[in-house]
C-alpha cells in the first residue's frame, strides 16, 4: 500500500477512535446525570417518609421497613432498584475510564459491536454490585428487626457506628486495601488482544466488579452505617472512592482518606461514649 494511502488510513483510524470516545463519554455523562437525578428523587422520597427515633439518640431509616400492603419480596426488589441506581451514580465516575481503556485494548472493532461489548462489561460490573446489594438488604432487615426488639442493642448503635468508621479508616493503611486498589486501578488488559466476544466481555465485567467492590468495601461500609440513602454521606464516599482510584498517587490519596476517616471514627466514638444511658 502506498505511503499516502497508509497515512490516510491512519488518519481515519484516529478520527474514528476520537469520535468513538466522544460518543462513549457523552453517553456516560448522560447516564451519570440521569442516575444522579433519579438518586436525588429517591432520597427525597425516603426523607419524606421520615425516620424512626431509636434509643441512643439516633434514627432508623425506613429503608429497612415494608410499606403497608407490601410483601418482603416487593420491598427487596424496590431496595435493589434504588441500590442499583445509586451504585451507577456513585461508581460511574471511576468506571468510565476503565471502560475507556477496555475499548482501546479491543482494537479494530466495529462501533456497533464495540458498544454492545461495553454494555456487557458494564452489566457484569453492576451485577456484582447487585449481588452485594442483596446481601446488604438481607443483613439490614435482620439488624433493624433486632434493634427494634432489643433496646440495649439499639443503645449500642452509635458506638458501633463509630467503631465501623474507625476500622474502615484503619483498613485504608493495610496491604489488603493497597492490593485490591491496585487491581482495580491498574489496567491488566494491556499487552495482548482480548477475545472479542460476549463471554469474554461478561467475565471482564465480573472481574472489574469484584476487584473494585473489594477495593472500596470499607468505604461502602461507612455509607451503610451512616445511612444508605444519606445524600451527604453518599457524596463524600463517592468523592473518596473516585479520588483514590483516579488521582495521581492513588496510594497516598488512599492513606490521606484513611487518616481523615480514622479521626472521624474517634470523634464518633467519643461522642457516643458521652451519650447518657
Amino acid at each position: 500500500m502506498p505511503s499516502d494511502a497508509m497515512q490516510r488510513e491512519e488518519v481515519r483510524s484516529v478520527v474514528f477512535e476520537r469520535a468513538s470516545q466522544q460518543v462513549f463519554f457523552g453517553t456516560s455523562a448522560v447516564l451519570f446525570v440521569g442516575s444522579t437525578g433519579l438518586t436525588l428523587t429517591l432520597c427525597s422520597s425516603m426523607t419524606a417518609m421520615g425516620k424512626m427515633p431509636m434509643p441512643g439518640g439516633w434514627t432508623m431509616s425506613m429503608t429497612w421497613m415494608r410499606m403497608p400492603g407490601q410483601t418482603w419480596a416487593g420491598a427487596g426488589i424496590s431496595f435493589l432498584g434504588m441500590w442499583l441506581v445509586m451504585m451507577i451514580a456513585m461508581m460511574l465516575p471511576s468506571l468510565a475510564p476503565m471502560l475507556s481503556r477496555y475499548r482501546r485494548v479491543l482494537g479494530a472493532v466495529s462501533e456497533r459491536r464495540l458498544g454492545w461489548l461495553t454494555v456487557i462489561v458494564a452489566t457484569g460490573y453492576f451485577f456484582i454490585w447487585t449481588l452485594f446489594g442483596m446481601a446488604v438488604y438481607s443483613l439490614g432487615v435482620v439488624l433493624a428487626a433486632m434493634e427494634m426488639r432489643q433496646p440495649a442493642l439499639a443503645l449500642a448503635v452509635p458506638m458501633a457506628t463509630g467503631i465501623v468508621v474507625l476500622v474502615a479508616g484503619a483498613i485504608q493503611f493495610t496491604h489488603w486495601k493497597a492490593h485490591n486498589l491496585a487491581l482495580c486501578c491498574e489496567e491488566r488488559l494491556g499487552g495482548y488482544a482480548l477475545p472479542v466476544d460476549a463471554g469474554a466481555a461478561w467475565r471482564t465485567g465480573l472481574r472489574f466488579g469484584i476487584h473494585c467492590s473489594s477495593s472500596c468495601l470499607n468505604l461502602t461500609a461507612i455509607l451503610l452505617v451512616l445511612g444508605v440513602m444519606d445524600l451527604r454521606a453518599m457524596a463524600v464516599i463517592t468523592a473518596a472512592i473516585t479520588s483514590e482510584r483516579l488521582a495521581p498517587g492513588g496510594k497516598r490519596v488512599s492513606r490521606i482518606i484513611g487518616a481523615v476517616v480514622f479521626g472521624a471514627g474517634l470523634l464518633m466514638i467519643a461522642r457516643a461514649a458521652s451519650i447518657p444511658r
